[in-house]
């Protein structure tokens, strides 16, 4: 999010992770996410079930969406993020976070500590391709990082350790 106008975006592990129980909840998978000026651009591949005839067996009917998210759009998806995770209900079994909330959120840790000023990233088959744009003394330039769904998996085991560190 951005503290103040003309800020660099703070905190990716959080806007992500929010981002990631999003399209946790949309059941979107083979993601696109791209940051822009004002928010971030969502695109994924969502599939659902759909009786064709009386004869014949249920299909998958495939669509592609896309989703533009301000950064109040964020701020909102952060709050009531913060607030499920935070609310007290002893009857209710604790929501387990889904696999996107669960990679984008490692994902965004790795970002903030490369300190880009945009990202841009896509998943398929839960491997990721990350375009980070960094300022060097040279000027701006595009960097690349790639991450295996293994990789992935021993972030997110790790990341527990994690918690309650920032990298500054």
């Amino acid at each position: 999010m951005r503290i103040y106008e003309g800020s660099p975006r703070q905190d990716y592990e959080e806007v992500f992770r929010s981002i990631g129980a999003f399209i946790d909840q949309r059941g979107m998978r083979e993601i696109l996410l791209t940051e822009a000026p004002d928010g971030f651009m969502i695109q994924g591949i969502v599939g659902s079930t759909a009786d064709i005839s009386n004869w014949s067996d249920p299909s998958m009917t495939v669509d592609k969406e896309t989703y533009t998210f301000l950064d109040d759009d964020i701020a909102r998806f952060m709050e009531e993020a913060m607030a499920r995770r935070h609310a007290p209900n002893p009857s209710a079994e604790p929501r387990r976070a889904g696999g996107y909330e669960r990679a984008l959120r490692v994902l965004g840790r790795y970002i903030d500590q490369q300190k880009p000023r945009d990202v841009f990233f896509f998943e398929q088959e839960g491997n990721y391709v990350v375009r980070l744009l960094m300022g060097t003394r040279a000027g701006a330039k595009h960097v690349l990082a790639e991450f295996t769904a293994d990789e992935l998996e021993t972030m997110v085991a790790q990341g527990p350790g994690w918690r309650g560190t920032r990298s500054s």
